[in-house]
């Protein structure tokens, strides 16, 4: 080969080489490349759009005791608690940010349902303690922003006894129920059993002391509701089938009690990728609370699997959003989808310390 053919043919691919840099610019700066199963830049706007028209709903529903309900006017513990907790997703605390007036509205109005007892909400709410673990939640997660003296020391007392009224109503297996073990008969099942153990592991990252004990035998409640196929049962006394949706909870809730090597997680994650990991699904008609907390999972994991699966559920939340702002599906309520929802795409944020890595 001749040296100038040699030099030819290797200008030649340098313009290739050049070429090709240029289309991959265009296409990266037009949106249309997406790097590790992420989102491209047309469709991160597209998100945080969603996201935006998301809270501005849902701070437009807050009633001016401060509270949000769900259809039909139920359920204001929870509703209030889970609004709060999207909403300072955002970035919002009780004192700054865009949505810190209905912050702190929501943060009062919890407060002022703290009984006596300990419970936070009404005692004839047929779900009280649904209400009662989402509100450990939000508060213990506004209590290290919180800059009111007062209202701080306020938020601490409630949490403190919130944590001993928990404890209180744990039933004999280990678990909870939809209401007290003394209320209910000592019936337990897994959903509200998961949301009493968020609630004491996110007091306890607060600072606020928690018995461990109580912790540990609402683990082993866990591990008894194991099938052998990974699937966790609706209740200790149930049995088979594992239900979808609170086996992704109850990963979520393990992982919240620092219980990361724990062995019955593996089974309880292949359960869950063979029924949740095809969004489409229904999730036995649970699929927001499913992937409330099946995020959550997904979010510790990191890595591409939570970049795929962020990807493809952010996209479907963005086709599902109503064009005011909100969702609309699901039987509990707009208020509950939309903060559901809202939560599940601002988990990057790693705004709350509940929900960090």
């Amino acid at each position: 080969m001749s040296g100038n053919l040699f030099w030819g043919r290797m200008a030649g691919w340098r313009h290739c080489e050049v070429l090709i840099l240029c289309v991959w610019c265009v296409l990266f700066l037009s949106g249309q490349l997406q790097a590790a199963g992420g989102l491209t830049p047309k469709e991160k706007s597209e998100v945080q759009e969603c996201i935006q028209l998301g809270l501005d709903w849902l701070a437009g529903q807050q009633a001016r005791s401060g509270r949000w309900t769900a259809n039909g006017g139920e359920y204001p513990t929870a509703m209030t608690a889970l609004a709060v907790i999207a909403l300072t997703s955002e970035g919002s605390t009780t004192m700054q940010g865009k949505y810190s007036l209905q912050v702190r509205r929501g943060v009062d109005f919890l407060l002022a349902q703290s009984r006596a007892n300990g419970l936070i909400g009404s005692q004839s709410d047929q779900r009280y303690t649904y209400g009662h673990g989402y509100a450990m939640m939000a508060l213990a997660q506004v209590l290290g922003e919180e800059e009111d003296l007062e209202r701080r020391e306020e938020i601490i007392s409630t949490l403190k006894r919130a944590v001993e009224f928990t404890a209180f109503a744990q039933t004999k297996a280990g678990g909870w129920g939809y209401v007290s073990a003394k209320d209910g008969g000592d019936f337990d099942e897994g959903s509200t059993t998961i949301t009493q153990v968020q609630g004491l592991r996110a007091c306890r990252n607060a600072g606020i002391p928690v018995p461990s004990d109580t912790i540990e035998r609402a683990i082993a409640y866990i591990h008894r509701c194991r099938g052998v196929d990974g699937g966790i049962f609706y209740s200790s006394t149930s049995g088979p089938p594992g239900r979808p949706a609170i086996t992704a909870a109850a990963i979520a809730c393990l992982y919240s009690a620092g219980e990361y090597d724990d062995e019955n997680v593996p089974p309880m994650m292949n359960f869950c990728r063979k029924n949740l990991d095809d969004i489409s699904g229904s999730a036995l008609g649970f699929w927001h609370y499913a992937h409330f907390y099946y995020a959550q999972v997904k979010y510790r994991e990191g890595g591409e699997e939570w970049q795929n699966y962020y990807r493809e559920i952010a996209l479907k939340l963005v086709r599902e959003a109503d064009p005011s702002g909100g969702w609309s599906q699901g039987f509990v309520g707009n208020v509950y989808t939309t903060a559901n929802n809202l939560i599940i795409l601002q988990l990057e944020n790693g705004s709350l310390p509940i929900f960090q890595r």
